[in-house]
């Protein structure tokens, strides 16, 4: 890998400043490994930094001319330089180039702040190989021993940083779309939309859109998501597909994706849900004046858990974002699900209070755009939007691995179909006869699946109203799952079993 900066540039100091350069006579590993560990821990995040090897230094400066390096030894300090960086923990590889400068042979060590910060080494190389180990830091132009403030210090700097905020090395900032960047300054009303033709790079670095050292801009994710018009290029499967999913057998079924930026997916697709899926009914009710508007989904609810998927799911994982569409309901899926602190209690309450987010800076630009609401406030939109709407209550569902998490929308039950597979009409139950049913059907037949039950009780499938009422039935503790994870392969209940 080249480095991102001319040997010429680098010695006269012309982009990188002096306090991320180091400056090595000869081949002295221990000091060369310490200050490899300072530079990758970079504990101010200025991008790391360079030690070039073969060059005197004096006061901080290079000693023109250079006195070079004996050009056969080059290999044997390449060798003994991978061997000593594996005393690095978590080990840490520079890059390396040979370079020739005004005829002298030197060697460069590119040292960019590491992924796996914070880094540490041994204080002493040649000593026993349980010798302490340190963290090393840089100061000015000196790389020293962190004390317990500066590891303290360290330690918090180099907290995992969310994948939307890191630097894509794979792209460059021509391939932020200066369009796409001038109309979101506008719709959120900023006057930096009027400077950013002639301070493109000094706006995009203001608004954290790149980063890196400055000969080495790079930009973030989440610029490619947001102000790219195919980030699928970089995060592949980053789209919306809506499945319309008239059959269980999965014939007709249709299928529609969104590409493009994150905001521009959301959008399109809310666009096509509300012409495509939204229906509306009135209903007169006796004795009283004025009818009842309702709807098969409210839109809200639609809405908030679409965002939501977009928001918090994860752009490393090659799933997209699956809006199924089904008679009896509609599910938003996302890859992984929630945190594992998040129990299934709390899945089955909604009671889904993030303590940390995947993708902070998405969540910064969807609010901004007015698509997101407040922190942890999205849940509660989607259950009283639904209950506004008179709909079944929605469920919230995960895997025991949390590999994913779906929103389920039940249609409301005015929509749903009315007769069952033998084109005779389905009696109408209250919550309370329909448990009282499985309880029944249960205590009969041993044990039943979810769509055994339907059939038995003259469904023509699962019902939101049946799914509601084995969800009140399992949380009062009355029935069971037969097998611990929900979407195992033939998956049954039974009335549940005192131990």
């Amino acid at each position: 890998m080249p480095l991102p900066i001319s040997i010429k540039d680098l010695l006269e100091q012309r982009i990188v400043e002096n306090s991320r350069i180091d400056y090595k006579t000869g081949w002295n590993p221990e000091p060369i490994i310490h200050t490899i560990c300072a530079f990758a821990n970079d504990i101010d995040n200025t991008g790391g930094g360079y030690i070039v090897i073969g060059v005197e230094e004096n006061s901080g400066m290079p000693v023109l001319p250079v006195k070079g390096l004996d050009k056969n030894s080059i290999d044997d300090i390449n060798k003994d330089l991978m061997q000593k960086c594996n005393l690095i923990e978590p080990r840490y590889l520079p890059v390396v180039s040979h370079e020739v400068y005004e005829g002298k042979d030197i060697l460069v060590l590119w040292v960019p702040g590491g992924d796996g910060r914070p880094y540490k080494c041994p204080t002493g190389i040649y000593r026993n190989t349980k010798t302490d180990k340190a963290y090393y830091i840089r100061k000015a132009s000196t790389t020293i021993k962190a004390n317990a403030a500066e590891e303290k210090q360290l330690f918090s700097v180099s907290e995992s940083v969310p994948f939307d905020d890191r630097p894509n090395m794979h792209a460059e900032i021509q391939d932020i779309d200066p369009y796409l960047v001038s109309s979101f300054l506008d719709s959120v009303g900023s006057s930096l939309a009027s400077e950013l033709k002639n301070n493109t790079n000094e706006i995009l670095l203001q608004m954290g859109l790149i980063s890196g050292p400055p000969e080495m801009r790079k930009p973030r994710n989440v610029a490619l998501m947001f102000f790219n018009n195919s980030p699928e290029k970089y995060f592949p499967y980053t789209q919306i597909e809506f499945v319309d999913k008239p059959d269980p057998a999965g014939e007709n079924m249709t299928e529609t994706v969104f590409k493009g930026p994150l905001d521009k997916q959301i959008i399109a697709a809310l666009q096509f849900i509300r012409g495509y899926v939204i229906k509306e009914r009135i209903k007169k009710i006796d004795n009283e004046a004025e009818a009842v508007r309702f709807f098969n989904f409210p839109y809200a609810a639609i809405e908030e858990s679409l965002v939501n998927a977009v928001y918090h799911r994860s752009y490393e994982i090659r799933e997209p974002v699956t809006v199924t569409l089904t008679s009896e309901g509609l599910e938003i899926k996302s890859f992984p699900g929630p945190e594992r602190y998040i129990t299934d209690e709390d899945l089955a309450d909604g009671h889904i209070i993030g303590q940390r987010y995947r993708n902070r800076r998405i969540g910064d630009y969807l609010r901004e755009l007015k698509l997101a609401e407040g922190r942890n406030t999205g849940i509660a939109k989607i259950i009283g939007s639904m209950n506004k709407n008179g709909s079944p209550a929605p469920l919230f569902l995960s895997d025991p691995d949390r590999c994913h998490f779906s929103v389920f929308l039940p249609v409301h039950d005015d929509f749903l179909p009315e007769k069952n597979k033998n084109g005779k009409k389905v009696p109408r139950r209250s919550a309370e006869e329909i448990r009282h049913d499985i309880l029944s059907l249960l205590a009969d037949e041993g044990k039943m699946s979810v769509s055994q039950l339907a059939e038995k009780l003259g469904y023509p499938m699962a019902t939101s109203s049946l799914r509601s009422a084995v969800k009140t039935l399992i949380e009062e503790g009355r029935i069971e799952y037969t097998q611990s994870s929900m979407r195992a392969p033939n998956q049954k209940l039974r009335i549940r079993i005192e131990k």
